[in-house]
């Protein structure tokens, strides 16, 4: 399968097909020297390939070597210097994506793969899929539409390809039907009688061979004006030092490409670890697609990953280790010194055929939409953003928007978490949400208060809005209303401690008699006295679960301690439950203890301090019990 998918997807990178074999042999070695997944199958791969295609298109289009024809008014290109210089532009952009792949694994960054969750991943490469399928339109038509690069580029090549439809060229067009139709039959065939077979049938290998024969015989390119491969040069190519002056156009593709490249790599290589019960490691790999990458690239090969199809044939004949990837690489070896000229006849629209064939799953990750519809629509949302930016920005911009998008969802989610009231489960030491379950139980005098999302500068706000609304108290209402009797009652004592000054002035009596006016209120004058005992429309105590929090910034901890002093001010106690150690670093580098609040006001389960809460509660009734009975 190297051999037609390496030459099919050279015309991705918009290199000559011999380039695609140089990729399915230098990094291939490379790699069964240095990788440690056993199964995948590295090599040329079509989302790299057609993003390799845009940056050498970019840097290299036809019109820098057009020439006009003053004797048929055309424009000519030099297409061998149009080669060469595309060639120079994938070994350097494949080169550099070598360089931050060897980079990130040696600083240990193998971990930046989460950062491409399932959905974003296939929604991406459903969206580079219908880049190269758009791409390879001209070899199935047989038409030269112009070249666009940059966002939106895809609209105005589609646009460009419905407008030279008249253009056909029939035999290229019924050449690529026959080939397309042929592919999938003995596909179907081969997924028919799967077990029976005890080797897959090579479709693509015997496509090329009868497609190269059948154009030979018949002339194809001479009678029906096909075009074909062309010029395949034997021999390997020397090695050579990339372009340095190409490398800061290229810089921000090839991070995109090693990104990418590794993702697909990784994702791969785990689920065959998981099946066959060995590890994969994530910074080894690193390492080991980067020094594929940029030794290929010396060796002008372009960027690659691993192919599922490959993968899958691969373990299917019983390819266990890299052994079969290295004598897969011998094979072509053998076809670029001795047999690669034989396939110059081959008509580029059988190469392209290959490559619709070969996508057919991608396209059928279409129906994830409807699965992530019915099991988590955020995902869903996840998916079809990627696809949208990534079919409108093109493979490069559209991966940094989808992560970007990605980032977005996760924020938007810790802002709009669950907030919940708990209670107890009878006779256990239970706790949970009240509205979900009917046989919690409220527990008298106590609120315990969770959020399902940690507590941070983005929610920390809606979580003292949330606390309010659960617990039905307007803190800053009560707080007013507490401040204003204060300040009316000290307001009264003044008034009556003038007064008092004044009847005293005006009666000759003892310091005693002085001192009991200046104690006892005038008759008739209003004081007012502010209730010191606990208002019971109030609870007692609040516990904040803090179980699910991981983190807290500084606002966070400014947030709770907010809550404690404000709560503690009208008499309500707040504490704690959940703390991990972590939590409890951050509060502490934040400044949320002091002499009044000390950890004491932390517990390790909700339970603990519901026990705490109450035996508080015990301790303060038997106090005003034991007053109430002492006689005056």
């Amino acid at each position: 399968m190297h051999l037609p998918q390496g030459m099919a997807y050279a015309l991705l990178a918009a290199v000559p097909p011999v380039f695609g074999l140089f990729s399915s042999f230098y990094p291939i070695l490379v790699y069964f020297i240095f990788g440690t997944s056993q199964h995948i199958s590295v090599g040329t791969y079509a989302v790299m390939s057609v993003m390799i295609g845009g940056v050498t298109e970019r840097l290299a289009p036809d019109s820098d070597f057009a020439t006009f024809n003053n004797l048929t008014n055309e424009s000519i290109v030099d297409v061998a210097a149009r080669d060469t210089e595309r060639v120079k532009v994938a070994a350097a952009v494949t080169f550099m994506s070598g360089l931050f792949q060897i980079l990130l694994g040696l600083v240990q960054f193998g971990f930046v793969v989460t950062y491409l969750s399932e959905p974003l991943v296939r929604g991406y490469t459903t969206g580079a899929a219908i880049h190269v399928i758009v791409s390879q339109l001209k070899y199935t038509f047989g038409i030269s539409p112009q070249r666009y690069s940059g966002p939106f580029s895809l609209i105005y090549t589609v646009l460009e390809v419905c407008y030279l439809v008249p253009k056909t060229n029939i035999g290229t067009l019924v050449v690529s039907i026959v080939a397309i139709v042929g592919l999938i039959m003995v596909k179907e065939l081969n997924t028919y009688l799967g077990k029976k077979l005890p080797v897959p049938i090579p479709v693509e290998l015997l496509a090329i061979i009868i497609a190269t024969v059948i154009s030979w015989q018949v002339n194809l390119q001479g009678k029906y004006g096909v075009e074909v491969v062309g010029e395949i040069p034997s021999g390997l190519q020397a090695p050579v030092l990339p372009t340095a002056s190409l490398f800061g156009q290229v810089i921000g593709d090839a991070f995109a490409l090693s990104v990418v490249g590794y993702g697909i790599a990784i994702s791969l290589g785990r689920i065959f670890a998981l099946k066959y019960g060995y590890k994969v490691d994530s910074n080894q790999e690193l390492i080991a697609l980067g020094l594929s990458n940029s030794i290929g690239g010396v060796f002008q090969c372009f960027a690659i990953s691993c192919s599922m199809s490959r993968t899958m044939v691969q373990e299917s004949t019983g390819g266990k280790t890299q052994v079969a990837s290295a004598v897969s690489a011998m094979v072509i070896l053998v076809i670029v010194l001795w047999i690669g000229a034989l396939f110059e006849e081959l008509p580029k629209a059988v190469l392209a055929a290959i490559i619709y064939v070969n996508l057919q799953g991608m396209m059928k990750q279409f129906m994830d939409i409807s699965t992530l519809w019915k099991s988590n629509k955020v995902d869903m949302l996840v998916w079809v953003a990627t696809l949208i930016l990534t079919i409108l920005f093109n493979p490069d911009l559209g991966l940094a928007a989808s992560i970007a998008f990605s980032m977005l969802t996760v924020i938007f989610r810790t802002q709009l978490p669950k907030y919940s009231l708990l209670g107890q489960l009878p006779e256990t030491d239970l706790y949970r949400p009240i509205e979900e379950y009917n046989q919690v139980q409220e527990i008298p005098g106590l609120v315990i208060f969770r959020s399902s999302a940690t507590i941070y500068f983005a929610n920390a706000e809606m979580y003292q809005d949330a606390l309010a609304e659960k617990t039905g108290l307007d803190i800053t209402k009560i707080l007013s209303l507490k401040k204003k009797l204060e300040t009316k009652r000290l307001r009264h004592e003044k008034k009556e401690a003038k007064k008092a000054k004044k009847a005293a002035k005006k009666n000759t009596q003892d310091m005693k008699g002085e001192s009991d006016l200046e104690k006892e209120p005038e008759p008739g004058i209003a004081t007012i006295e502010v209730e010191e005992d606990h208002d019971p429309s109030l609870p007692r105590a609040i516990i904040l679960d803090l179980s699910p929090v991981n983190f807290l910034d500084t606002v966070g901890v400014k947030t709770l301690r907010s809550i404690k002093k404000d709560y503690g001010d009208v008499g309500i106690e707040v504490v704690m439950s959940g703390c991990q150690t972590g939590i409890v670093e951050n509060m502490e580098s934040g400044g949320f203890f002091n002499e009044k609040v000390t950890k004491a006001c932390l517990f390790s389960t909700i339970h603990d301090a519901v026990l705490y809460c109450q035996n508080d509660k015990n301790s303060a009734d038997s106090e005003e019990e034991e007053m109430a009975a002492t006689p005056l």
